[in-house]
């Protein structure tokens, strides 16, 4: 054989042996990377389409995921869908597509229509949910997340159900005292819950070193008597093996896992932000060399997993589902204001006493109809009557 025909047969050798090495020790298929690939390149895209619509004035807030794609995706995949349960935050939009919410989903949520599965337009952006896919709704109260997923955790428990429950937040949000109220019991009681706290250095404007005692937040975990454990929120495959450690104990009774995924925030905070006043040009710059998108793309690309013919129909098949996805939330009606109340108060009241919250019979039927206008105008009255008498002034010679 000449030496060229050595060489070549030896470079596609090579390349067959990168493809069966990467993620082969993690019982990753070639089409799981390639999954995998698509959710961190599609959650990226959806990301960037809603800071146009932002700018464009078509949405009225962004809080942005760009930087925490591969850790999200990678911690994701470890779960099984439609059995276990995640609590996330407002950044978890790879999270929860790789969950099984749609881009039309992600889109909706953020323009607050009638038809968003998160709330039907009753939250802010960013506060994604799915019953249907086993996603808490997201609360704007920073870490009451971790108390919701240890409730369910300890469901799972009570029911041996098998399933895990995990939750997210940023290291910020750590700091909480709900943190220590629900991992503190989770720990007691060993129940199946992965703690994930992705970890930019950045509470809104607020470095590492000023909200963090301590080198990491894993090392709190020791003060619960479980794992800890740091890993490189840049790369999706050692998140994925943290994750799937974590759910393997988590199943097989052993309590709790903290992962603190080394993420980095390529946006400001949200679009009310403006990260250039409080970082650096030097340290904004390193950190786009943390970008997990490219990271990953060109594992993938050295393995001989990411085809150029592979590329071209995965960033193909993104664009139409982010085309689709912000035509469909254009065309989409806005909630009613007659529905503003609906969810708050429990919808069917199974007495035929009046509901101890004291709204009528119209809120415990769920009825979606005006008050009486002559009642409501009664109650105006006495109102403004009641706060006429309080504002009266006061005669001092009565005294």
């Amino acid at each position: 054989m000449a030496v060229s025909e050595r060489s070549a047969g030896s470079g596609a050798k090579n390349a067959k042996d990168a493809r069966n090495a990467l993620g082969a020790d993690l019982g990753l298929s070639g089409d799981d990377l390639l999954e995998m690939y698509r959710l961190v390149a599609l959650a990226r895209a959806v990301d960037e389409r809603m800071w146009i619509l932002n700018r464009a004035g078509r949405i009225p807030f962004v809080i942005s995921g760009q930087g925490h794609e591969g850790a999200q995706v990678g911690v994701t995949w470890a779960l099984e869908k439609g059995k276990d349960w995640i609590a996330p935050f407002y950044r978890s939009i790879a999270t929860c597509l790789t969950f099984g919410m749609s881009p039309r989903d992600i889109m909706t949520a953020q323009y607050a229509t009638a038809s968003d599965p998160s709330s039907g337009g009753r939250q802010m952006p960013g506060h994604y949910g799915s019953h249907e896919h086993n996603l808490v709704s997201v609360s704007s109260p920073v870490a009451t997340q971790l108390l919701h997923a240890v409730g369910l955790a300890l469901a799972a428990r009570i029911r041996k159900t098998g399933q895990v429950a995990l939750t997210i937040m940023g290291e910020g949000s750590s700091n909480q005292g709900d943190v220590h109220e629900g991992l503190n019991f989770a720990a007691i009681h060993k129940l199946p819950f992965i703690f994930i706290v992705e970890n930019n250095g950045y509470a809104i404007s607020v470095p590492l070193a000023r909200q963090v005692a301590g080198s990491s937040v894993a090392q709190r975990a020791a003060g619960y008597g479980i794992p800890g454990v740091t890993v490189d929120g840049s790369d999706v495959l050692a998140c994925y093996a943290a994750a799937r450690d974590a759910v393997a104990r988590a199943r097989a009774g052993d309590g709790p896992t903290l992962i603190e995924a080394k993420v980095t925030r390529l946006t400001g905070h949200s679009s009310d932000d403006q990260q250039t006043k409080y970082r650096s040009e030097e340290e904004l710059a390193a950190d786009k060399s943390l970008d997990p998108v490219p990271k990953f793309r060109e594992q993938l690309v050295a393995a001989g997993i990411l085809t150029p013919e592979a590329e071209e129909k995965i960033n193909a098949a993104i664009a139409a589902d982010v085309h689709d996805a912000t035509e469909y939330a254009e065309a989409q009606p806005d909630p009613h204001p007659s529905t503003a109340m609906r969810w708050v108060y429990a919808e069917d009241w199974p007495s035929e006493s009046p509901p101890p919250w004291g709204m009528g019979e119209e809120t415990a039927s769920g009825s979606d109809s005006a008050p009486d206008s002559d009642a409501a105008a009664d109650d105006a009255a006495a109102d403004d009557a009641a706060a006429d008498e309080a504002a009266a002034p006061i005669d001092e010679s009565a005294r």
